[in-house]
């Protein structure tokens, strides 16, 4: 004889995903952490590389043995920058009167603006403010521009924080994500566990009351 029993515990109710903590807003903060960071990081990769270029003043740019005339400030360096196939021997001079120094930078630097690639030959410091005449001639055909000397610590630093904030986008929203899905699911367990308990009153499982 088949015996049934209406009070058998069957399997627990599914789990509303609501009923979980925490909430699914963590996802969504995860994703604007990393969408935060990583824009600052590309920011700050875009403007240096923009900045380097801009340090090449090209709009007044000037053919070799030209002579061309520039503004420079008393104590503060300015870079003579070329652009010309291959190697050469460049020269720089500036008439008298001229209090300031000439000298050749101790490391290369190259930018490439306007399609063309520039290289730093030389460095201008002049010692008093006023309007000098700058000329250059080269072995080679070449195109001559001043701009700002690099500022390679600075350079540098900003590159870093831009890492930085890429690897921390990264790693903080993987880590929102798997924090948040772990918590979940041990959260899932739990109500689980709890809708599939005993009661500690009502009928026996054989159908009969409890003693």
């Amino acid at each position: 004889m088949a015996i049934q029993n209406p009070n058998v515990w069957g399997p627990s109710p599914g789990v509303a995903g609501k009923d979980l903590r925490p909430r699914r807003f963590w996802y969504l903060v995860a994703a604007l952490t990393a969408l935060v960071l990583g824009g600052i990081g590309v920011a700050l990769i875009v403007a240096t590389v923009r900045d380097s270029v801009n340090s090449v003043d090209t709009s007044r740019s000037f053919a070799g043995g030209e002579v061309r005339t520039f503004h420079l400030v008393r104590g503060e360096t300015k870079a003579i920058y070329v652009s010309q196939a291959g190697q050469g021997d460049i020269r720089c001079s500036i008439p008298e009167p001229w209090s300031g120094s000439m000298t050749q930078p101790d490391s290369s630097f190259r930018v490439t603006s306007s399609s063309r690639t520039w290289e730093r030959v030389f460095e201008v410091r002049p010692g008093a403010t006023g309007d000098y005449a700058l000329t250059c001639t080269s072995e080679r055909s070449a195109v001559f521009a001043l701009g700002d000397p690099p500022h390679v610590g600075a350079t540098i630093g900003r590159i870093a924080v831009a890492v930085g904030c890429l690897l921390a986008a990264v790693v903080g929203a993987v880590t929102i994500v798997v924090v948040t899905a772990v918590r979940r699911s041990r959260h899932r367990r739990r109500l689980a566990a709890g809708w599939a308990s005993p009661p500690p009153w009502g009928s026996s499982p054989y159908g009969g009351p409890l003693p």
